[in-house]
C-alpha cells in the first residue's frame, strides 16, 4: 500500500486529489496538511511514502518544507513531489534542488496524478526527457555560474558523462545506445553517480549536473 499525504492550503484541492487516490486499490491518503509546517510535523508522525507538496502555501511554504523533509535523515524514504499551478513555477527549480523528487500541475488528468504516485513511490523521480529539457531552458541559465566542485572528483570519466547524458535528458535506455552498451550498464553507472553525490534520485542528479558545471545550457565561457 502507498502511504500519501496532501499538502495544500486550499481545502478543496486537498479533498479532491484524496477522493481520487483513495479510490485505488493500492493507494492510501494517511494525512492532509494546509501549511508546510504541518506537512513536516505529519511526516515525522505518519512517514508517507509520497507528499503532494503544494509550493505556495501560508506560513512555511512548499520549497522551505521539502527541503526540510529531504535534509532529514529520518525522512529517507519519503519522496516530495511538487503541487504547481503552472507547469514552471519559479520556485520547481530550486525545489528539485533542495530534494523534491518531481513535480506535477494542480491541473493534471487523473491518470496522470495517479500514475506519477506510484512511480515516485516506486523510487523513480517524476521527471520525463521533455520536462527536463523545458526546466533546463527556463532555469538552468538563472543559476550562478559553477565553481569547483570537489565531488565530482569521485566520479569516473564515464559516470561524469553519464550525467551530461541524463541532464540531457535522456532515459537509461537513450543512454545506453549513444554509449553502446546495455541498458544495465547505464543504469549501473547512473546508480553509481547518485550513491557517490548523495542524490536521494534521478532528479536530484541532473540538478547536480548543471550547478558543478558537467552541463551548462547558456553560460557564457
Amino acid at each position: 500500500m502507498i502511504r500519501v499525504l496532501i499538502a495544500d492550503d486550499q481545502a478543496l484541492v486537498r479533498a479532491g486529489f484524496r477522493a481520487l487516490l483513495d479510490a485505488e486499490n493500492d493507494i492510501e491518503v494517511v494525512g492532509e496538511a494546509d501549511d508546510g509546517g504541518e506537512a513536516v510535523h505529519l511526516a515525522h508522525s505518519l512517514k508517507p511514502d509520497v507528499v503532494l507538496m503544494d509550493i505556495r502555501m501560508p506560513g512555511m511554504d512548499g520549497l522551505r518544507a521539502t527541503a526540510g523533509i529531504a535534509a532529514d535523515d529520518a525522512l529517507v524514504d519519503v519522496r516530495v513531489v511538487i503541487l504547481t499551478t503552472f507547469d514552471l513555477d519559479e520556485y520547481v527549480f530550486e525545489a528539485l534542488r533542495v530534494g523534491a523528487s518531481g513535480f506535477l500541475v494542480k491541473s493534471t488528468e487523473p491518470a496522470e496524478l495517479i500514475h506519477a504516485v506510484r512511480v515516485v513511490a516506486g523510487g523513480a523521480a517524476l521527471l520525463s526527457p521533455g520536462v527536463t529539457k523545458r526546466l533546463v531552458a527556463e532555469f538552468a541559465e538563472r543559476a550562478r555560474r559553477p565553481g569547483p566542485t570537489p565531488a565530482l572528483e569521485t566520479l569516473t570519466e564515464r559516470e561524469r558523462e553519464v550525467m551530461g547524458l541524463v541532464a540531457e535528458g535522456l532515459s537509461n535506455d537513450e543512454i545506453a545506445k549513444r554509449l553502446v552498451v546495455s541498458p544495465a550498464t547505464a543504469k549501473t553507472h547512473v546508480s553509481r553517480a547518485m550513491v557517490k553525490l548523495g542524490a536521494r534520485d534521478w532528479a536530484q542528479l541532473v540538478v547536480f549536473a548543471f550547478e558543478s558545471g558537467l552541463a551548462r545550457p547558456g553560460w557564457l565561457d
